[in-house]
């Protein structure tokens, strides 16, 4: 077994979350709550727990859940490039490489590997406390600005602050992270 090298970057701020999204929904008490970051390096990072309610069997997350952590890691990194869109998955492969635990602080980052015109793609992994990559995506997004993902009027859009929609600081928030070096994956 070889040693791994590490790389860290730091976070410059976090994104937004909502009250209740399945993924990043801060109050929703049958969610991940997973809260995203923005990095030094252009990349999107979240650390997170998927609970036990999530299995597909016991001690090991649902396949599906840990797709969808990172569709949504993959589909937020857009928004450091060009703030106020946001990815809208039109195509999305992800390969799992090891079984992934629940109940396990786990780390996944993703990142924009092509971008132009209403499209781009990214790229992520989801990694377990060792550093050893559980699972690997590549997608494929429509750029949209929110108020044309979200339906609601136009007279309606100042709701999405009420329904919880906004960046937060709390205070055990990352100031960096810590992934094994492209080399080692």
């Amino acid at each position: 077994m070889t040693n791994k090298t590490w790389e860290s970057f730091s976070v410059t701020q976090p994104q937004h979350t909502s009250a209740d999204c399945f993924i990043c929904g801060v109050d929703n008490d049958s969610g991940l709550r997973a809260r995203f970051f923005e990095l030094e390096n252009g990349e999107v990072a979240t650390r997170f727990t998927i609970p036990e309610i999530h299995n597909g069997y016991p001690g090991r997350a649902h396949g599906g859940v840990s797709a969808a952590l990172l569709d949504e890691v993959i589909g937020r990194t857009i928004v450091i490039l060009e703030p106020g869109v946001w990815g809208v998955t039109v195509e999305f492969t992800v390969r799992f490489h090891k079984p992934i635990p629940t109940v396990t602080p786990l780390t996944a980052r993703g990142r924009v590997t092509e971008n132009g015109g209403r499209r781009f793609v990214g790229v992520g992994e989801l990694f377990l406390p060792d550093g050893v990559v559980a699972a690997t995506a590549t997608g494929t997004y429509i750029k949209l600005p929110l108020e044309r993902i979200v339906d609601m009027s136009d007279a309606d859009q100042h709701s999405l602050l009420e329904a919880g929609w906004q960046r937060r600081s709390f205070p055990d928030d990352p100031r960096e992270f810590r992934f094994p070096t492209l080399s080692n994956r």
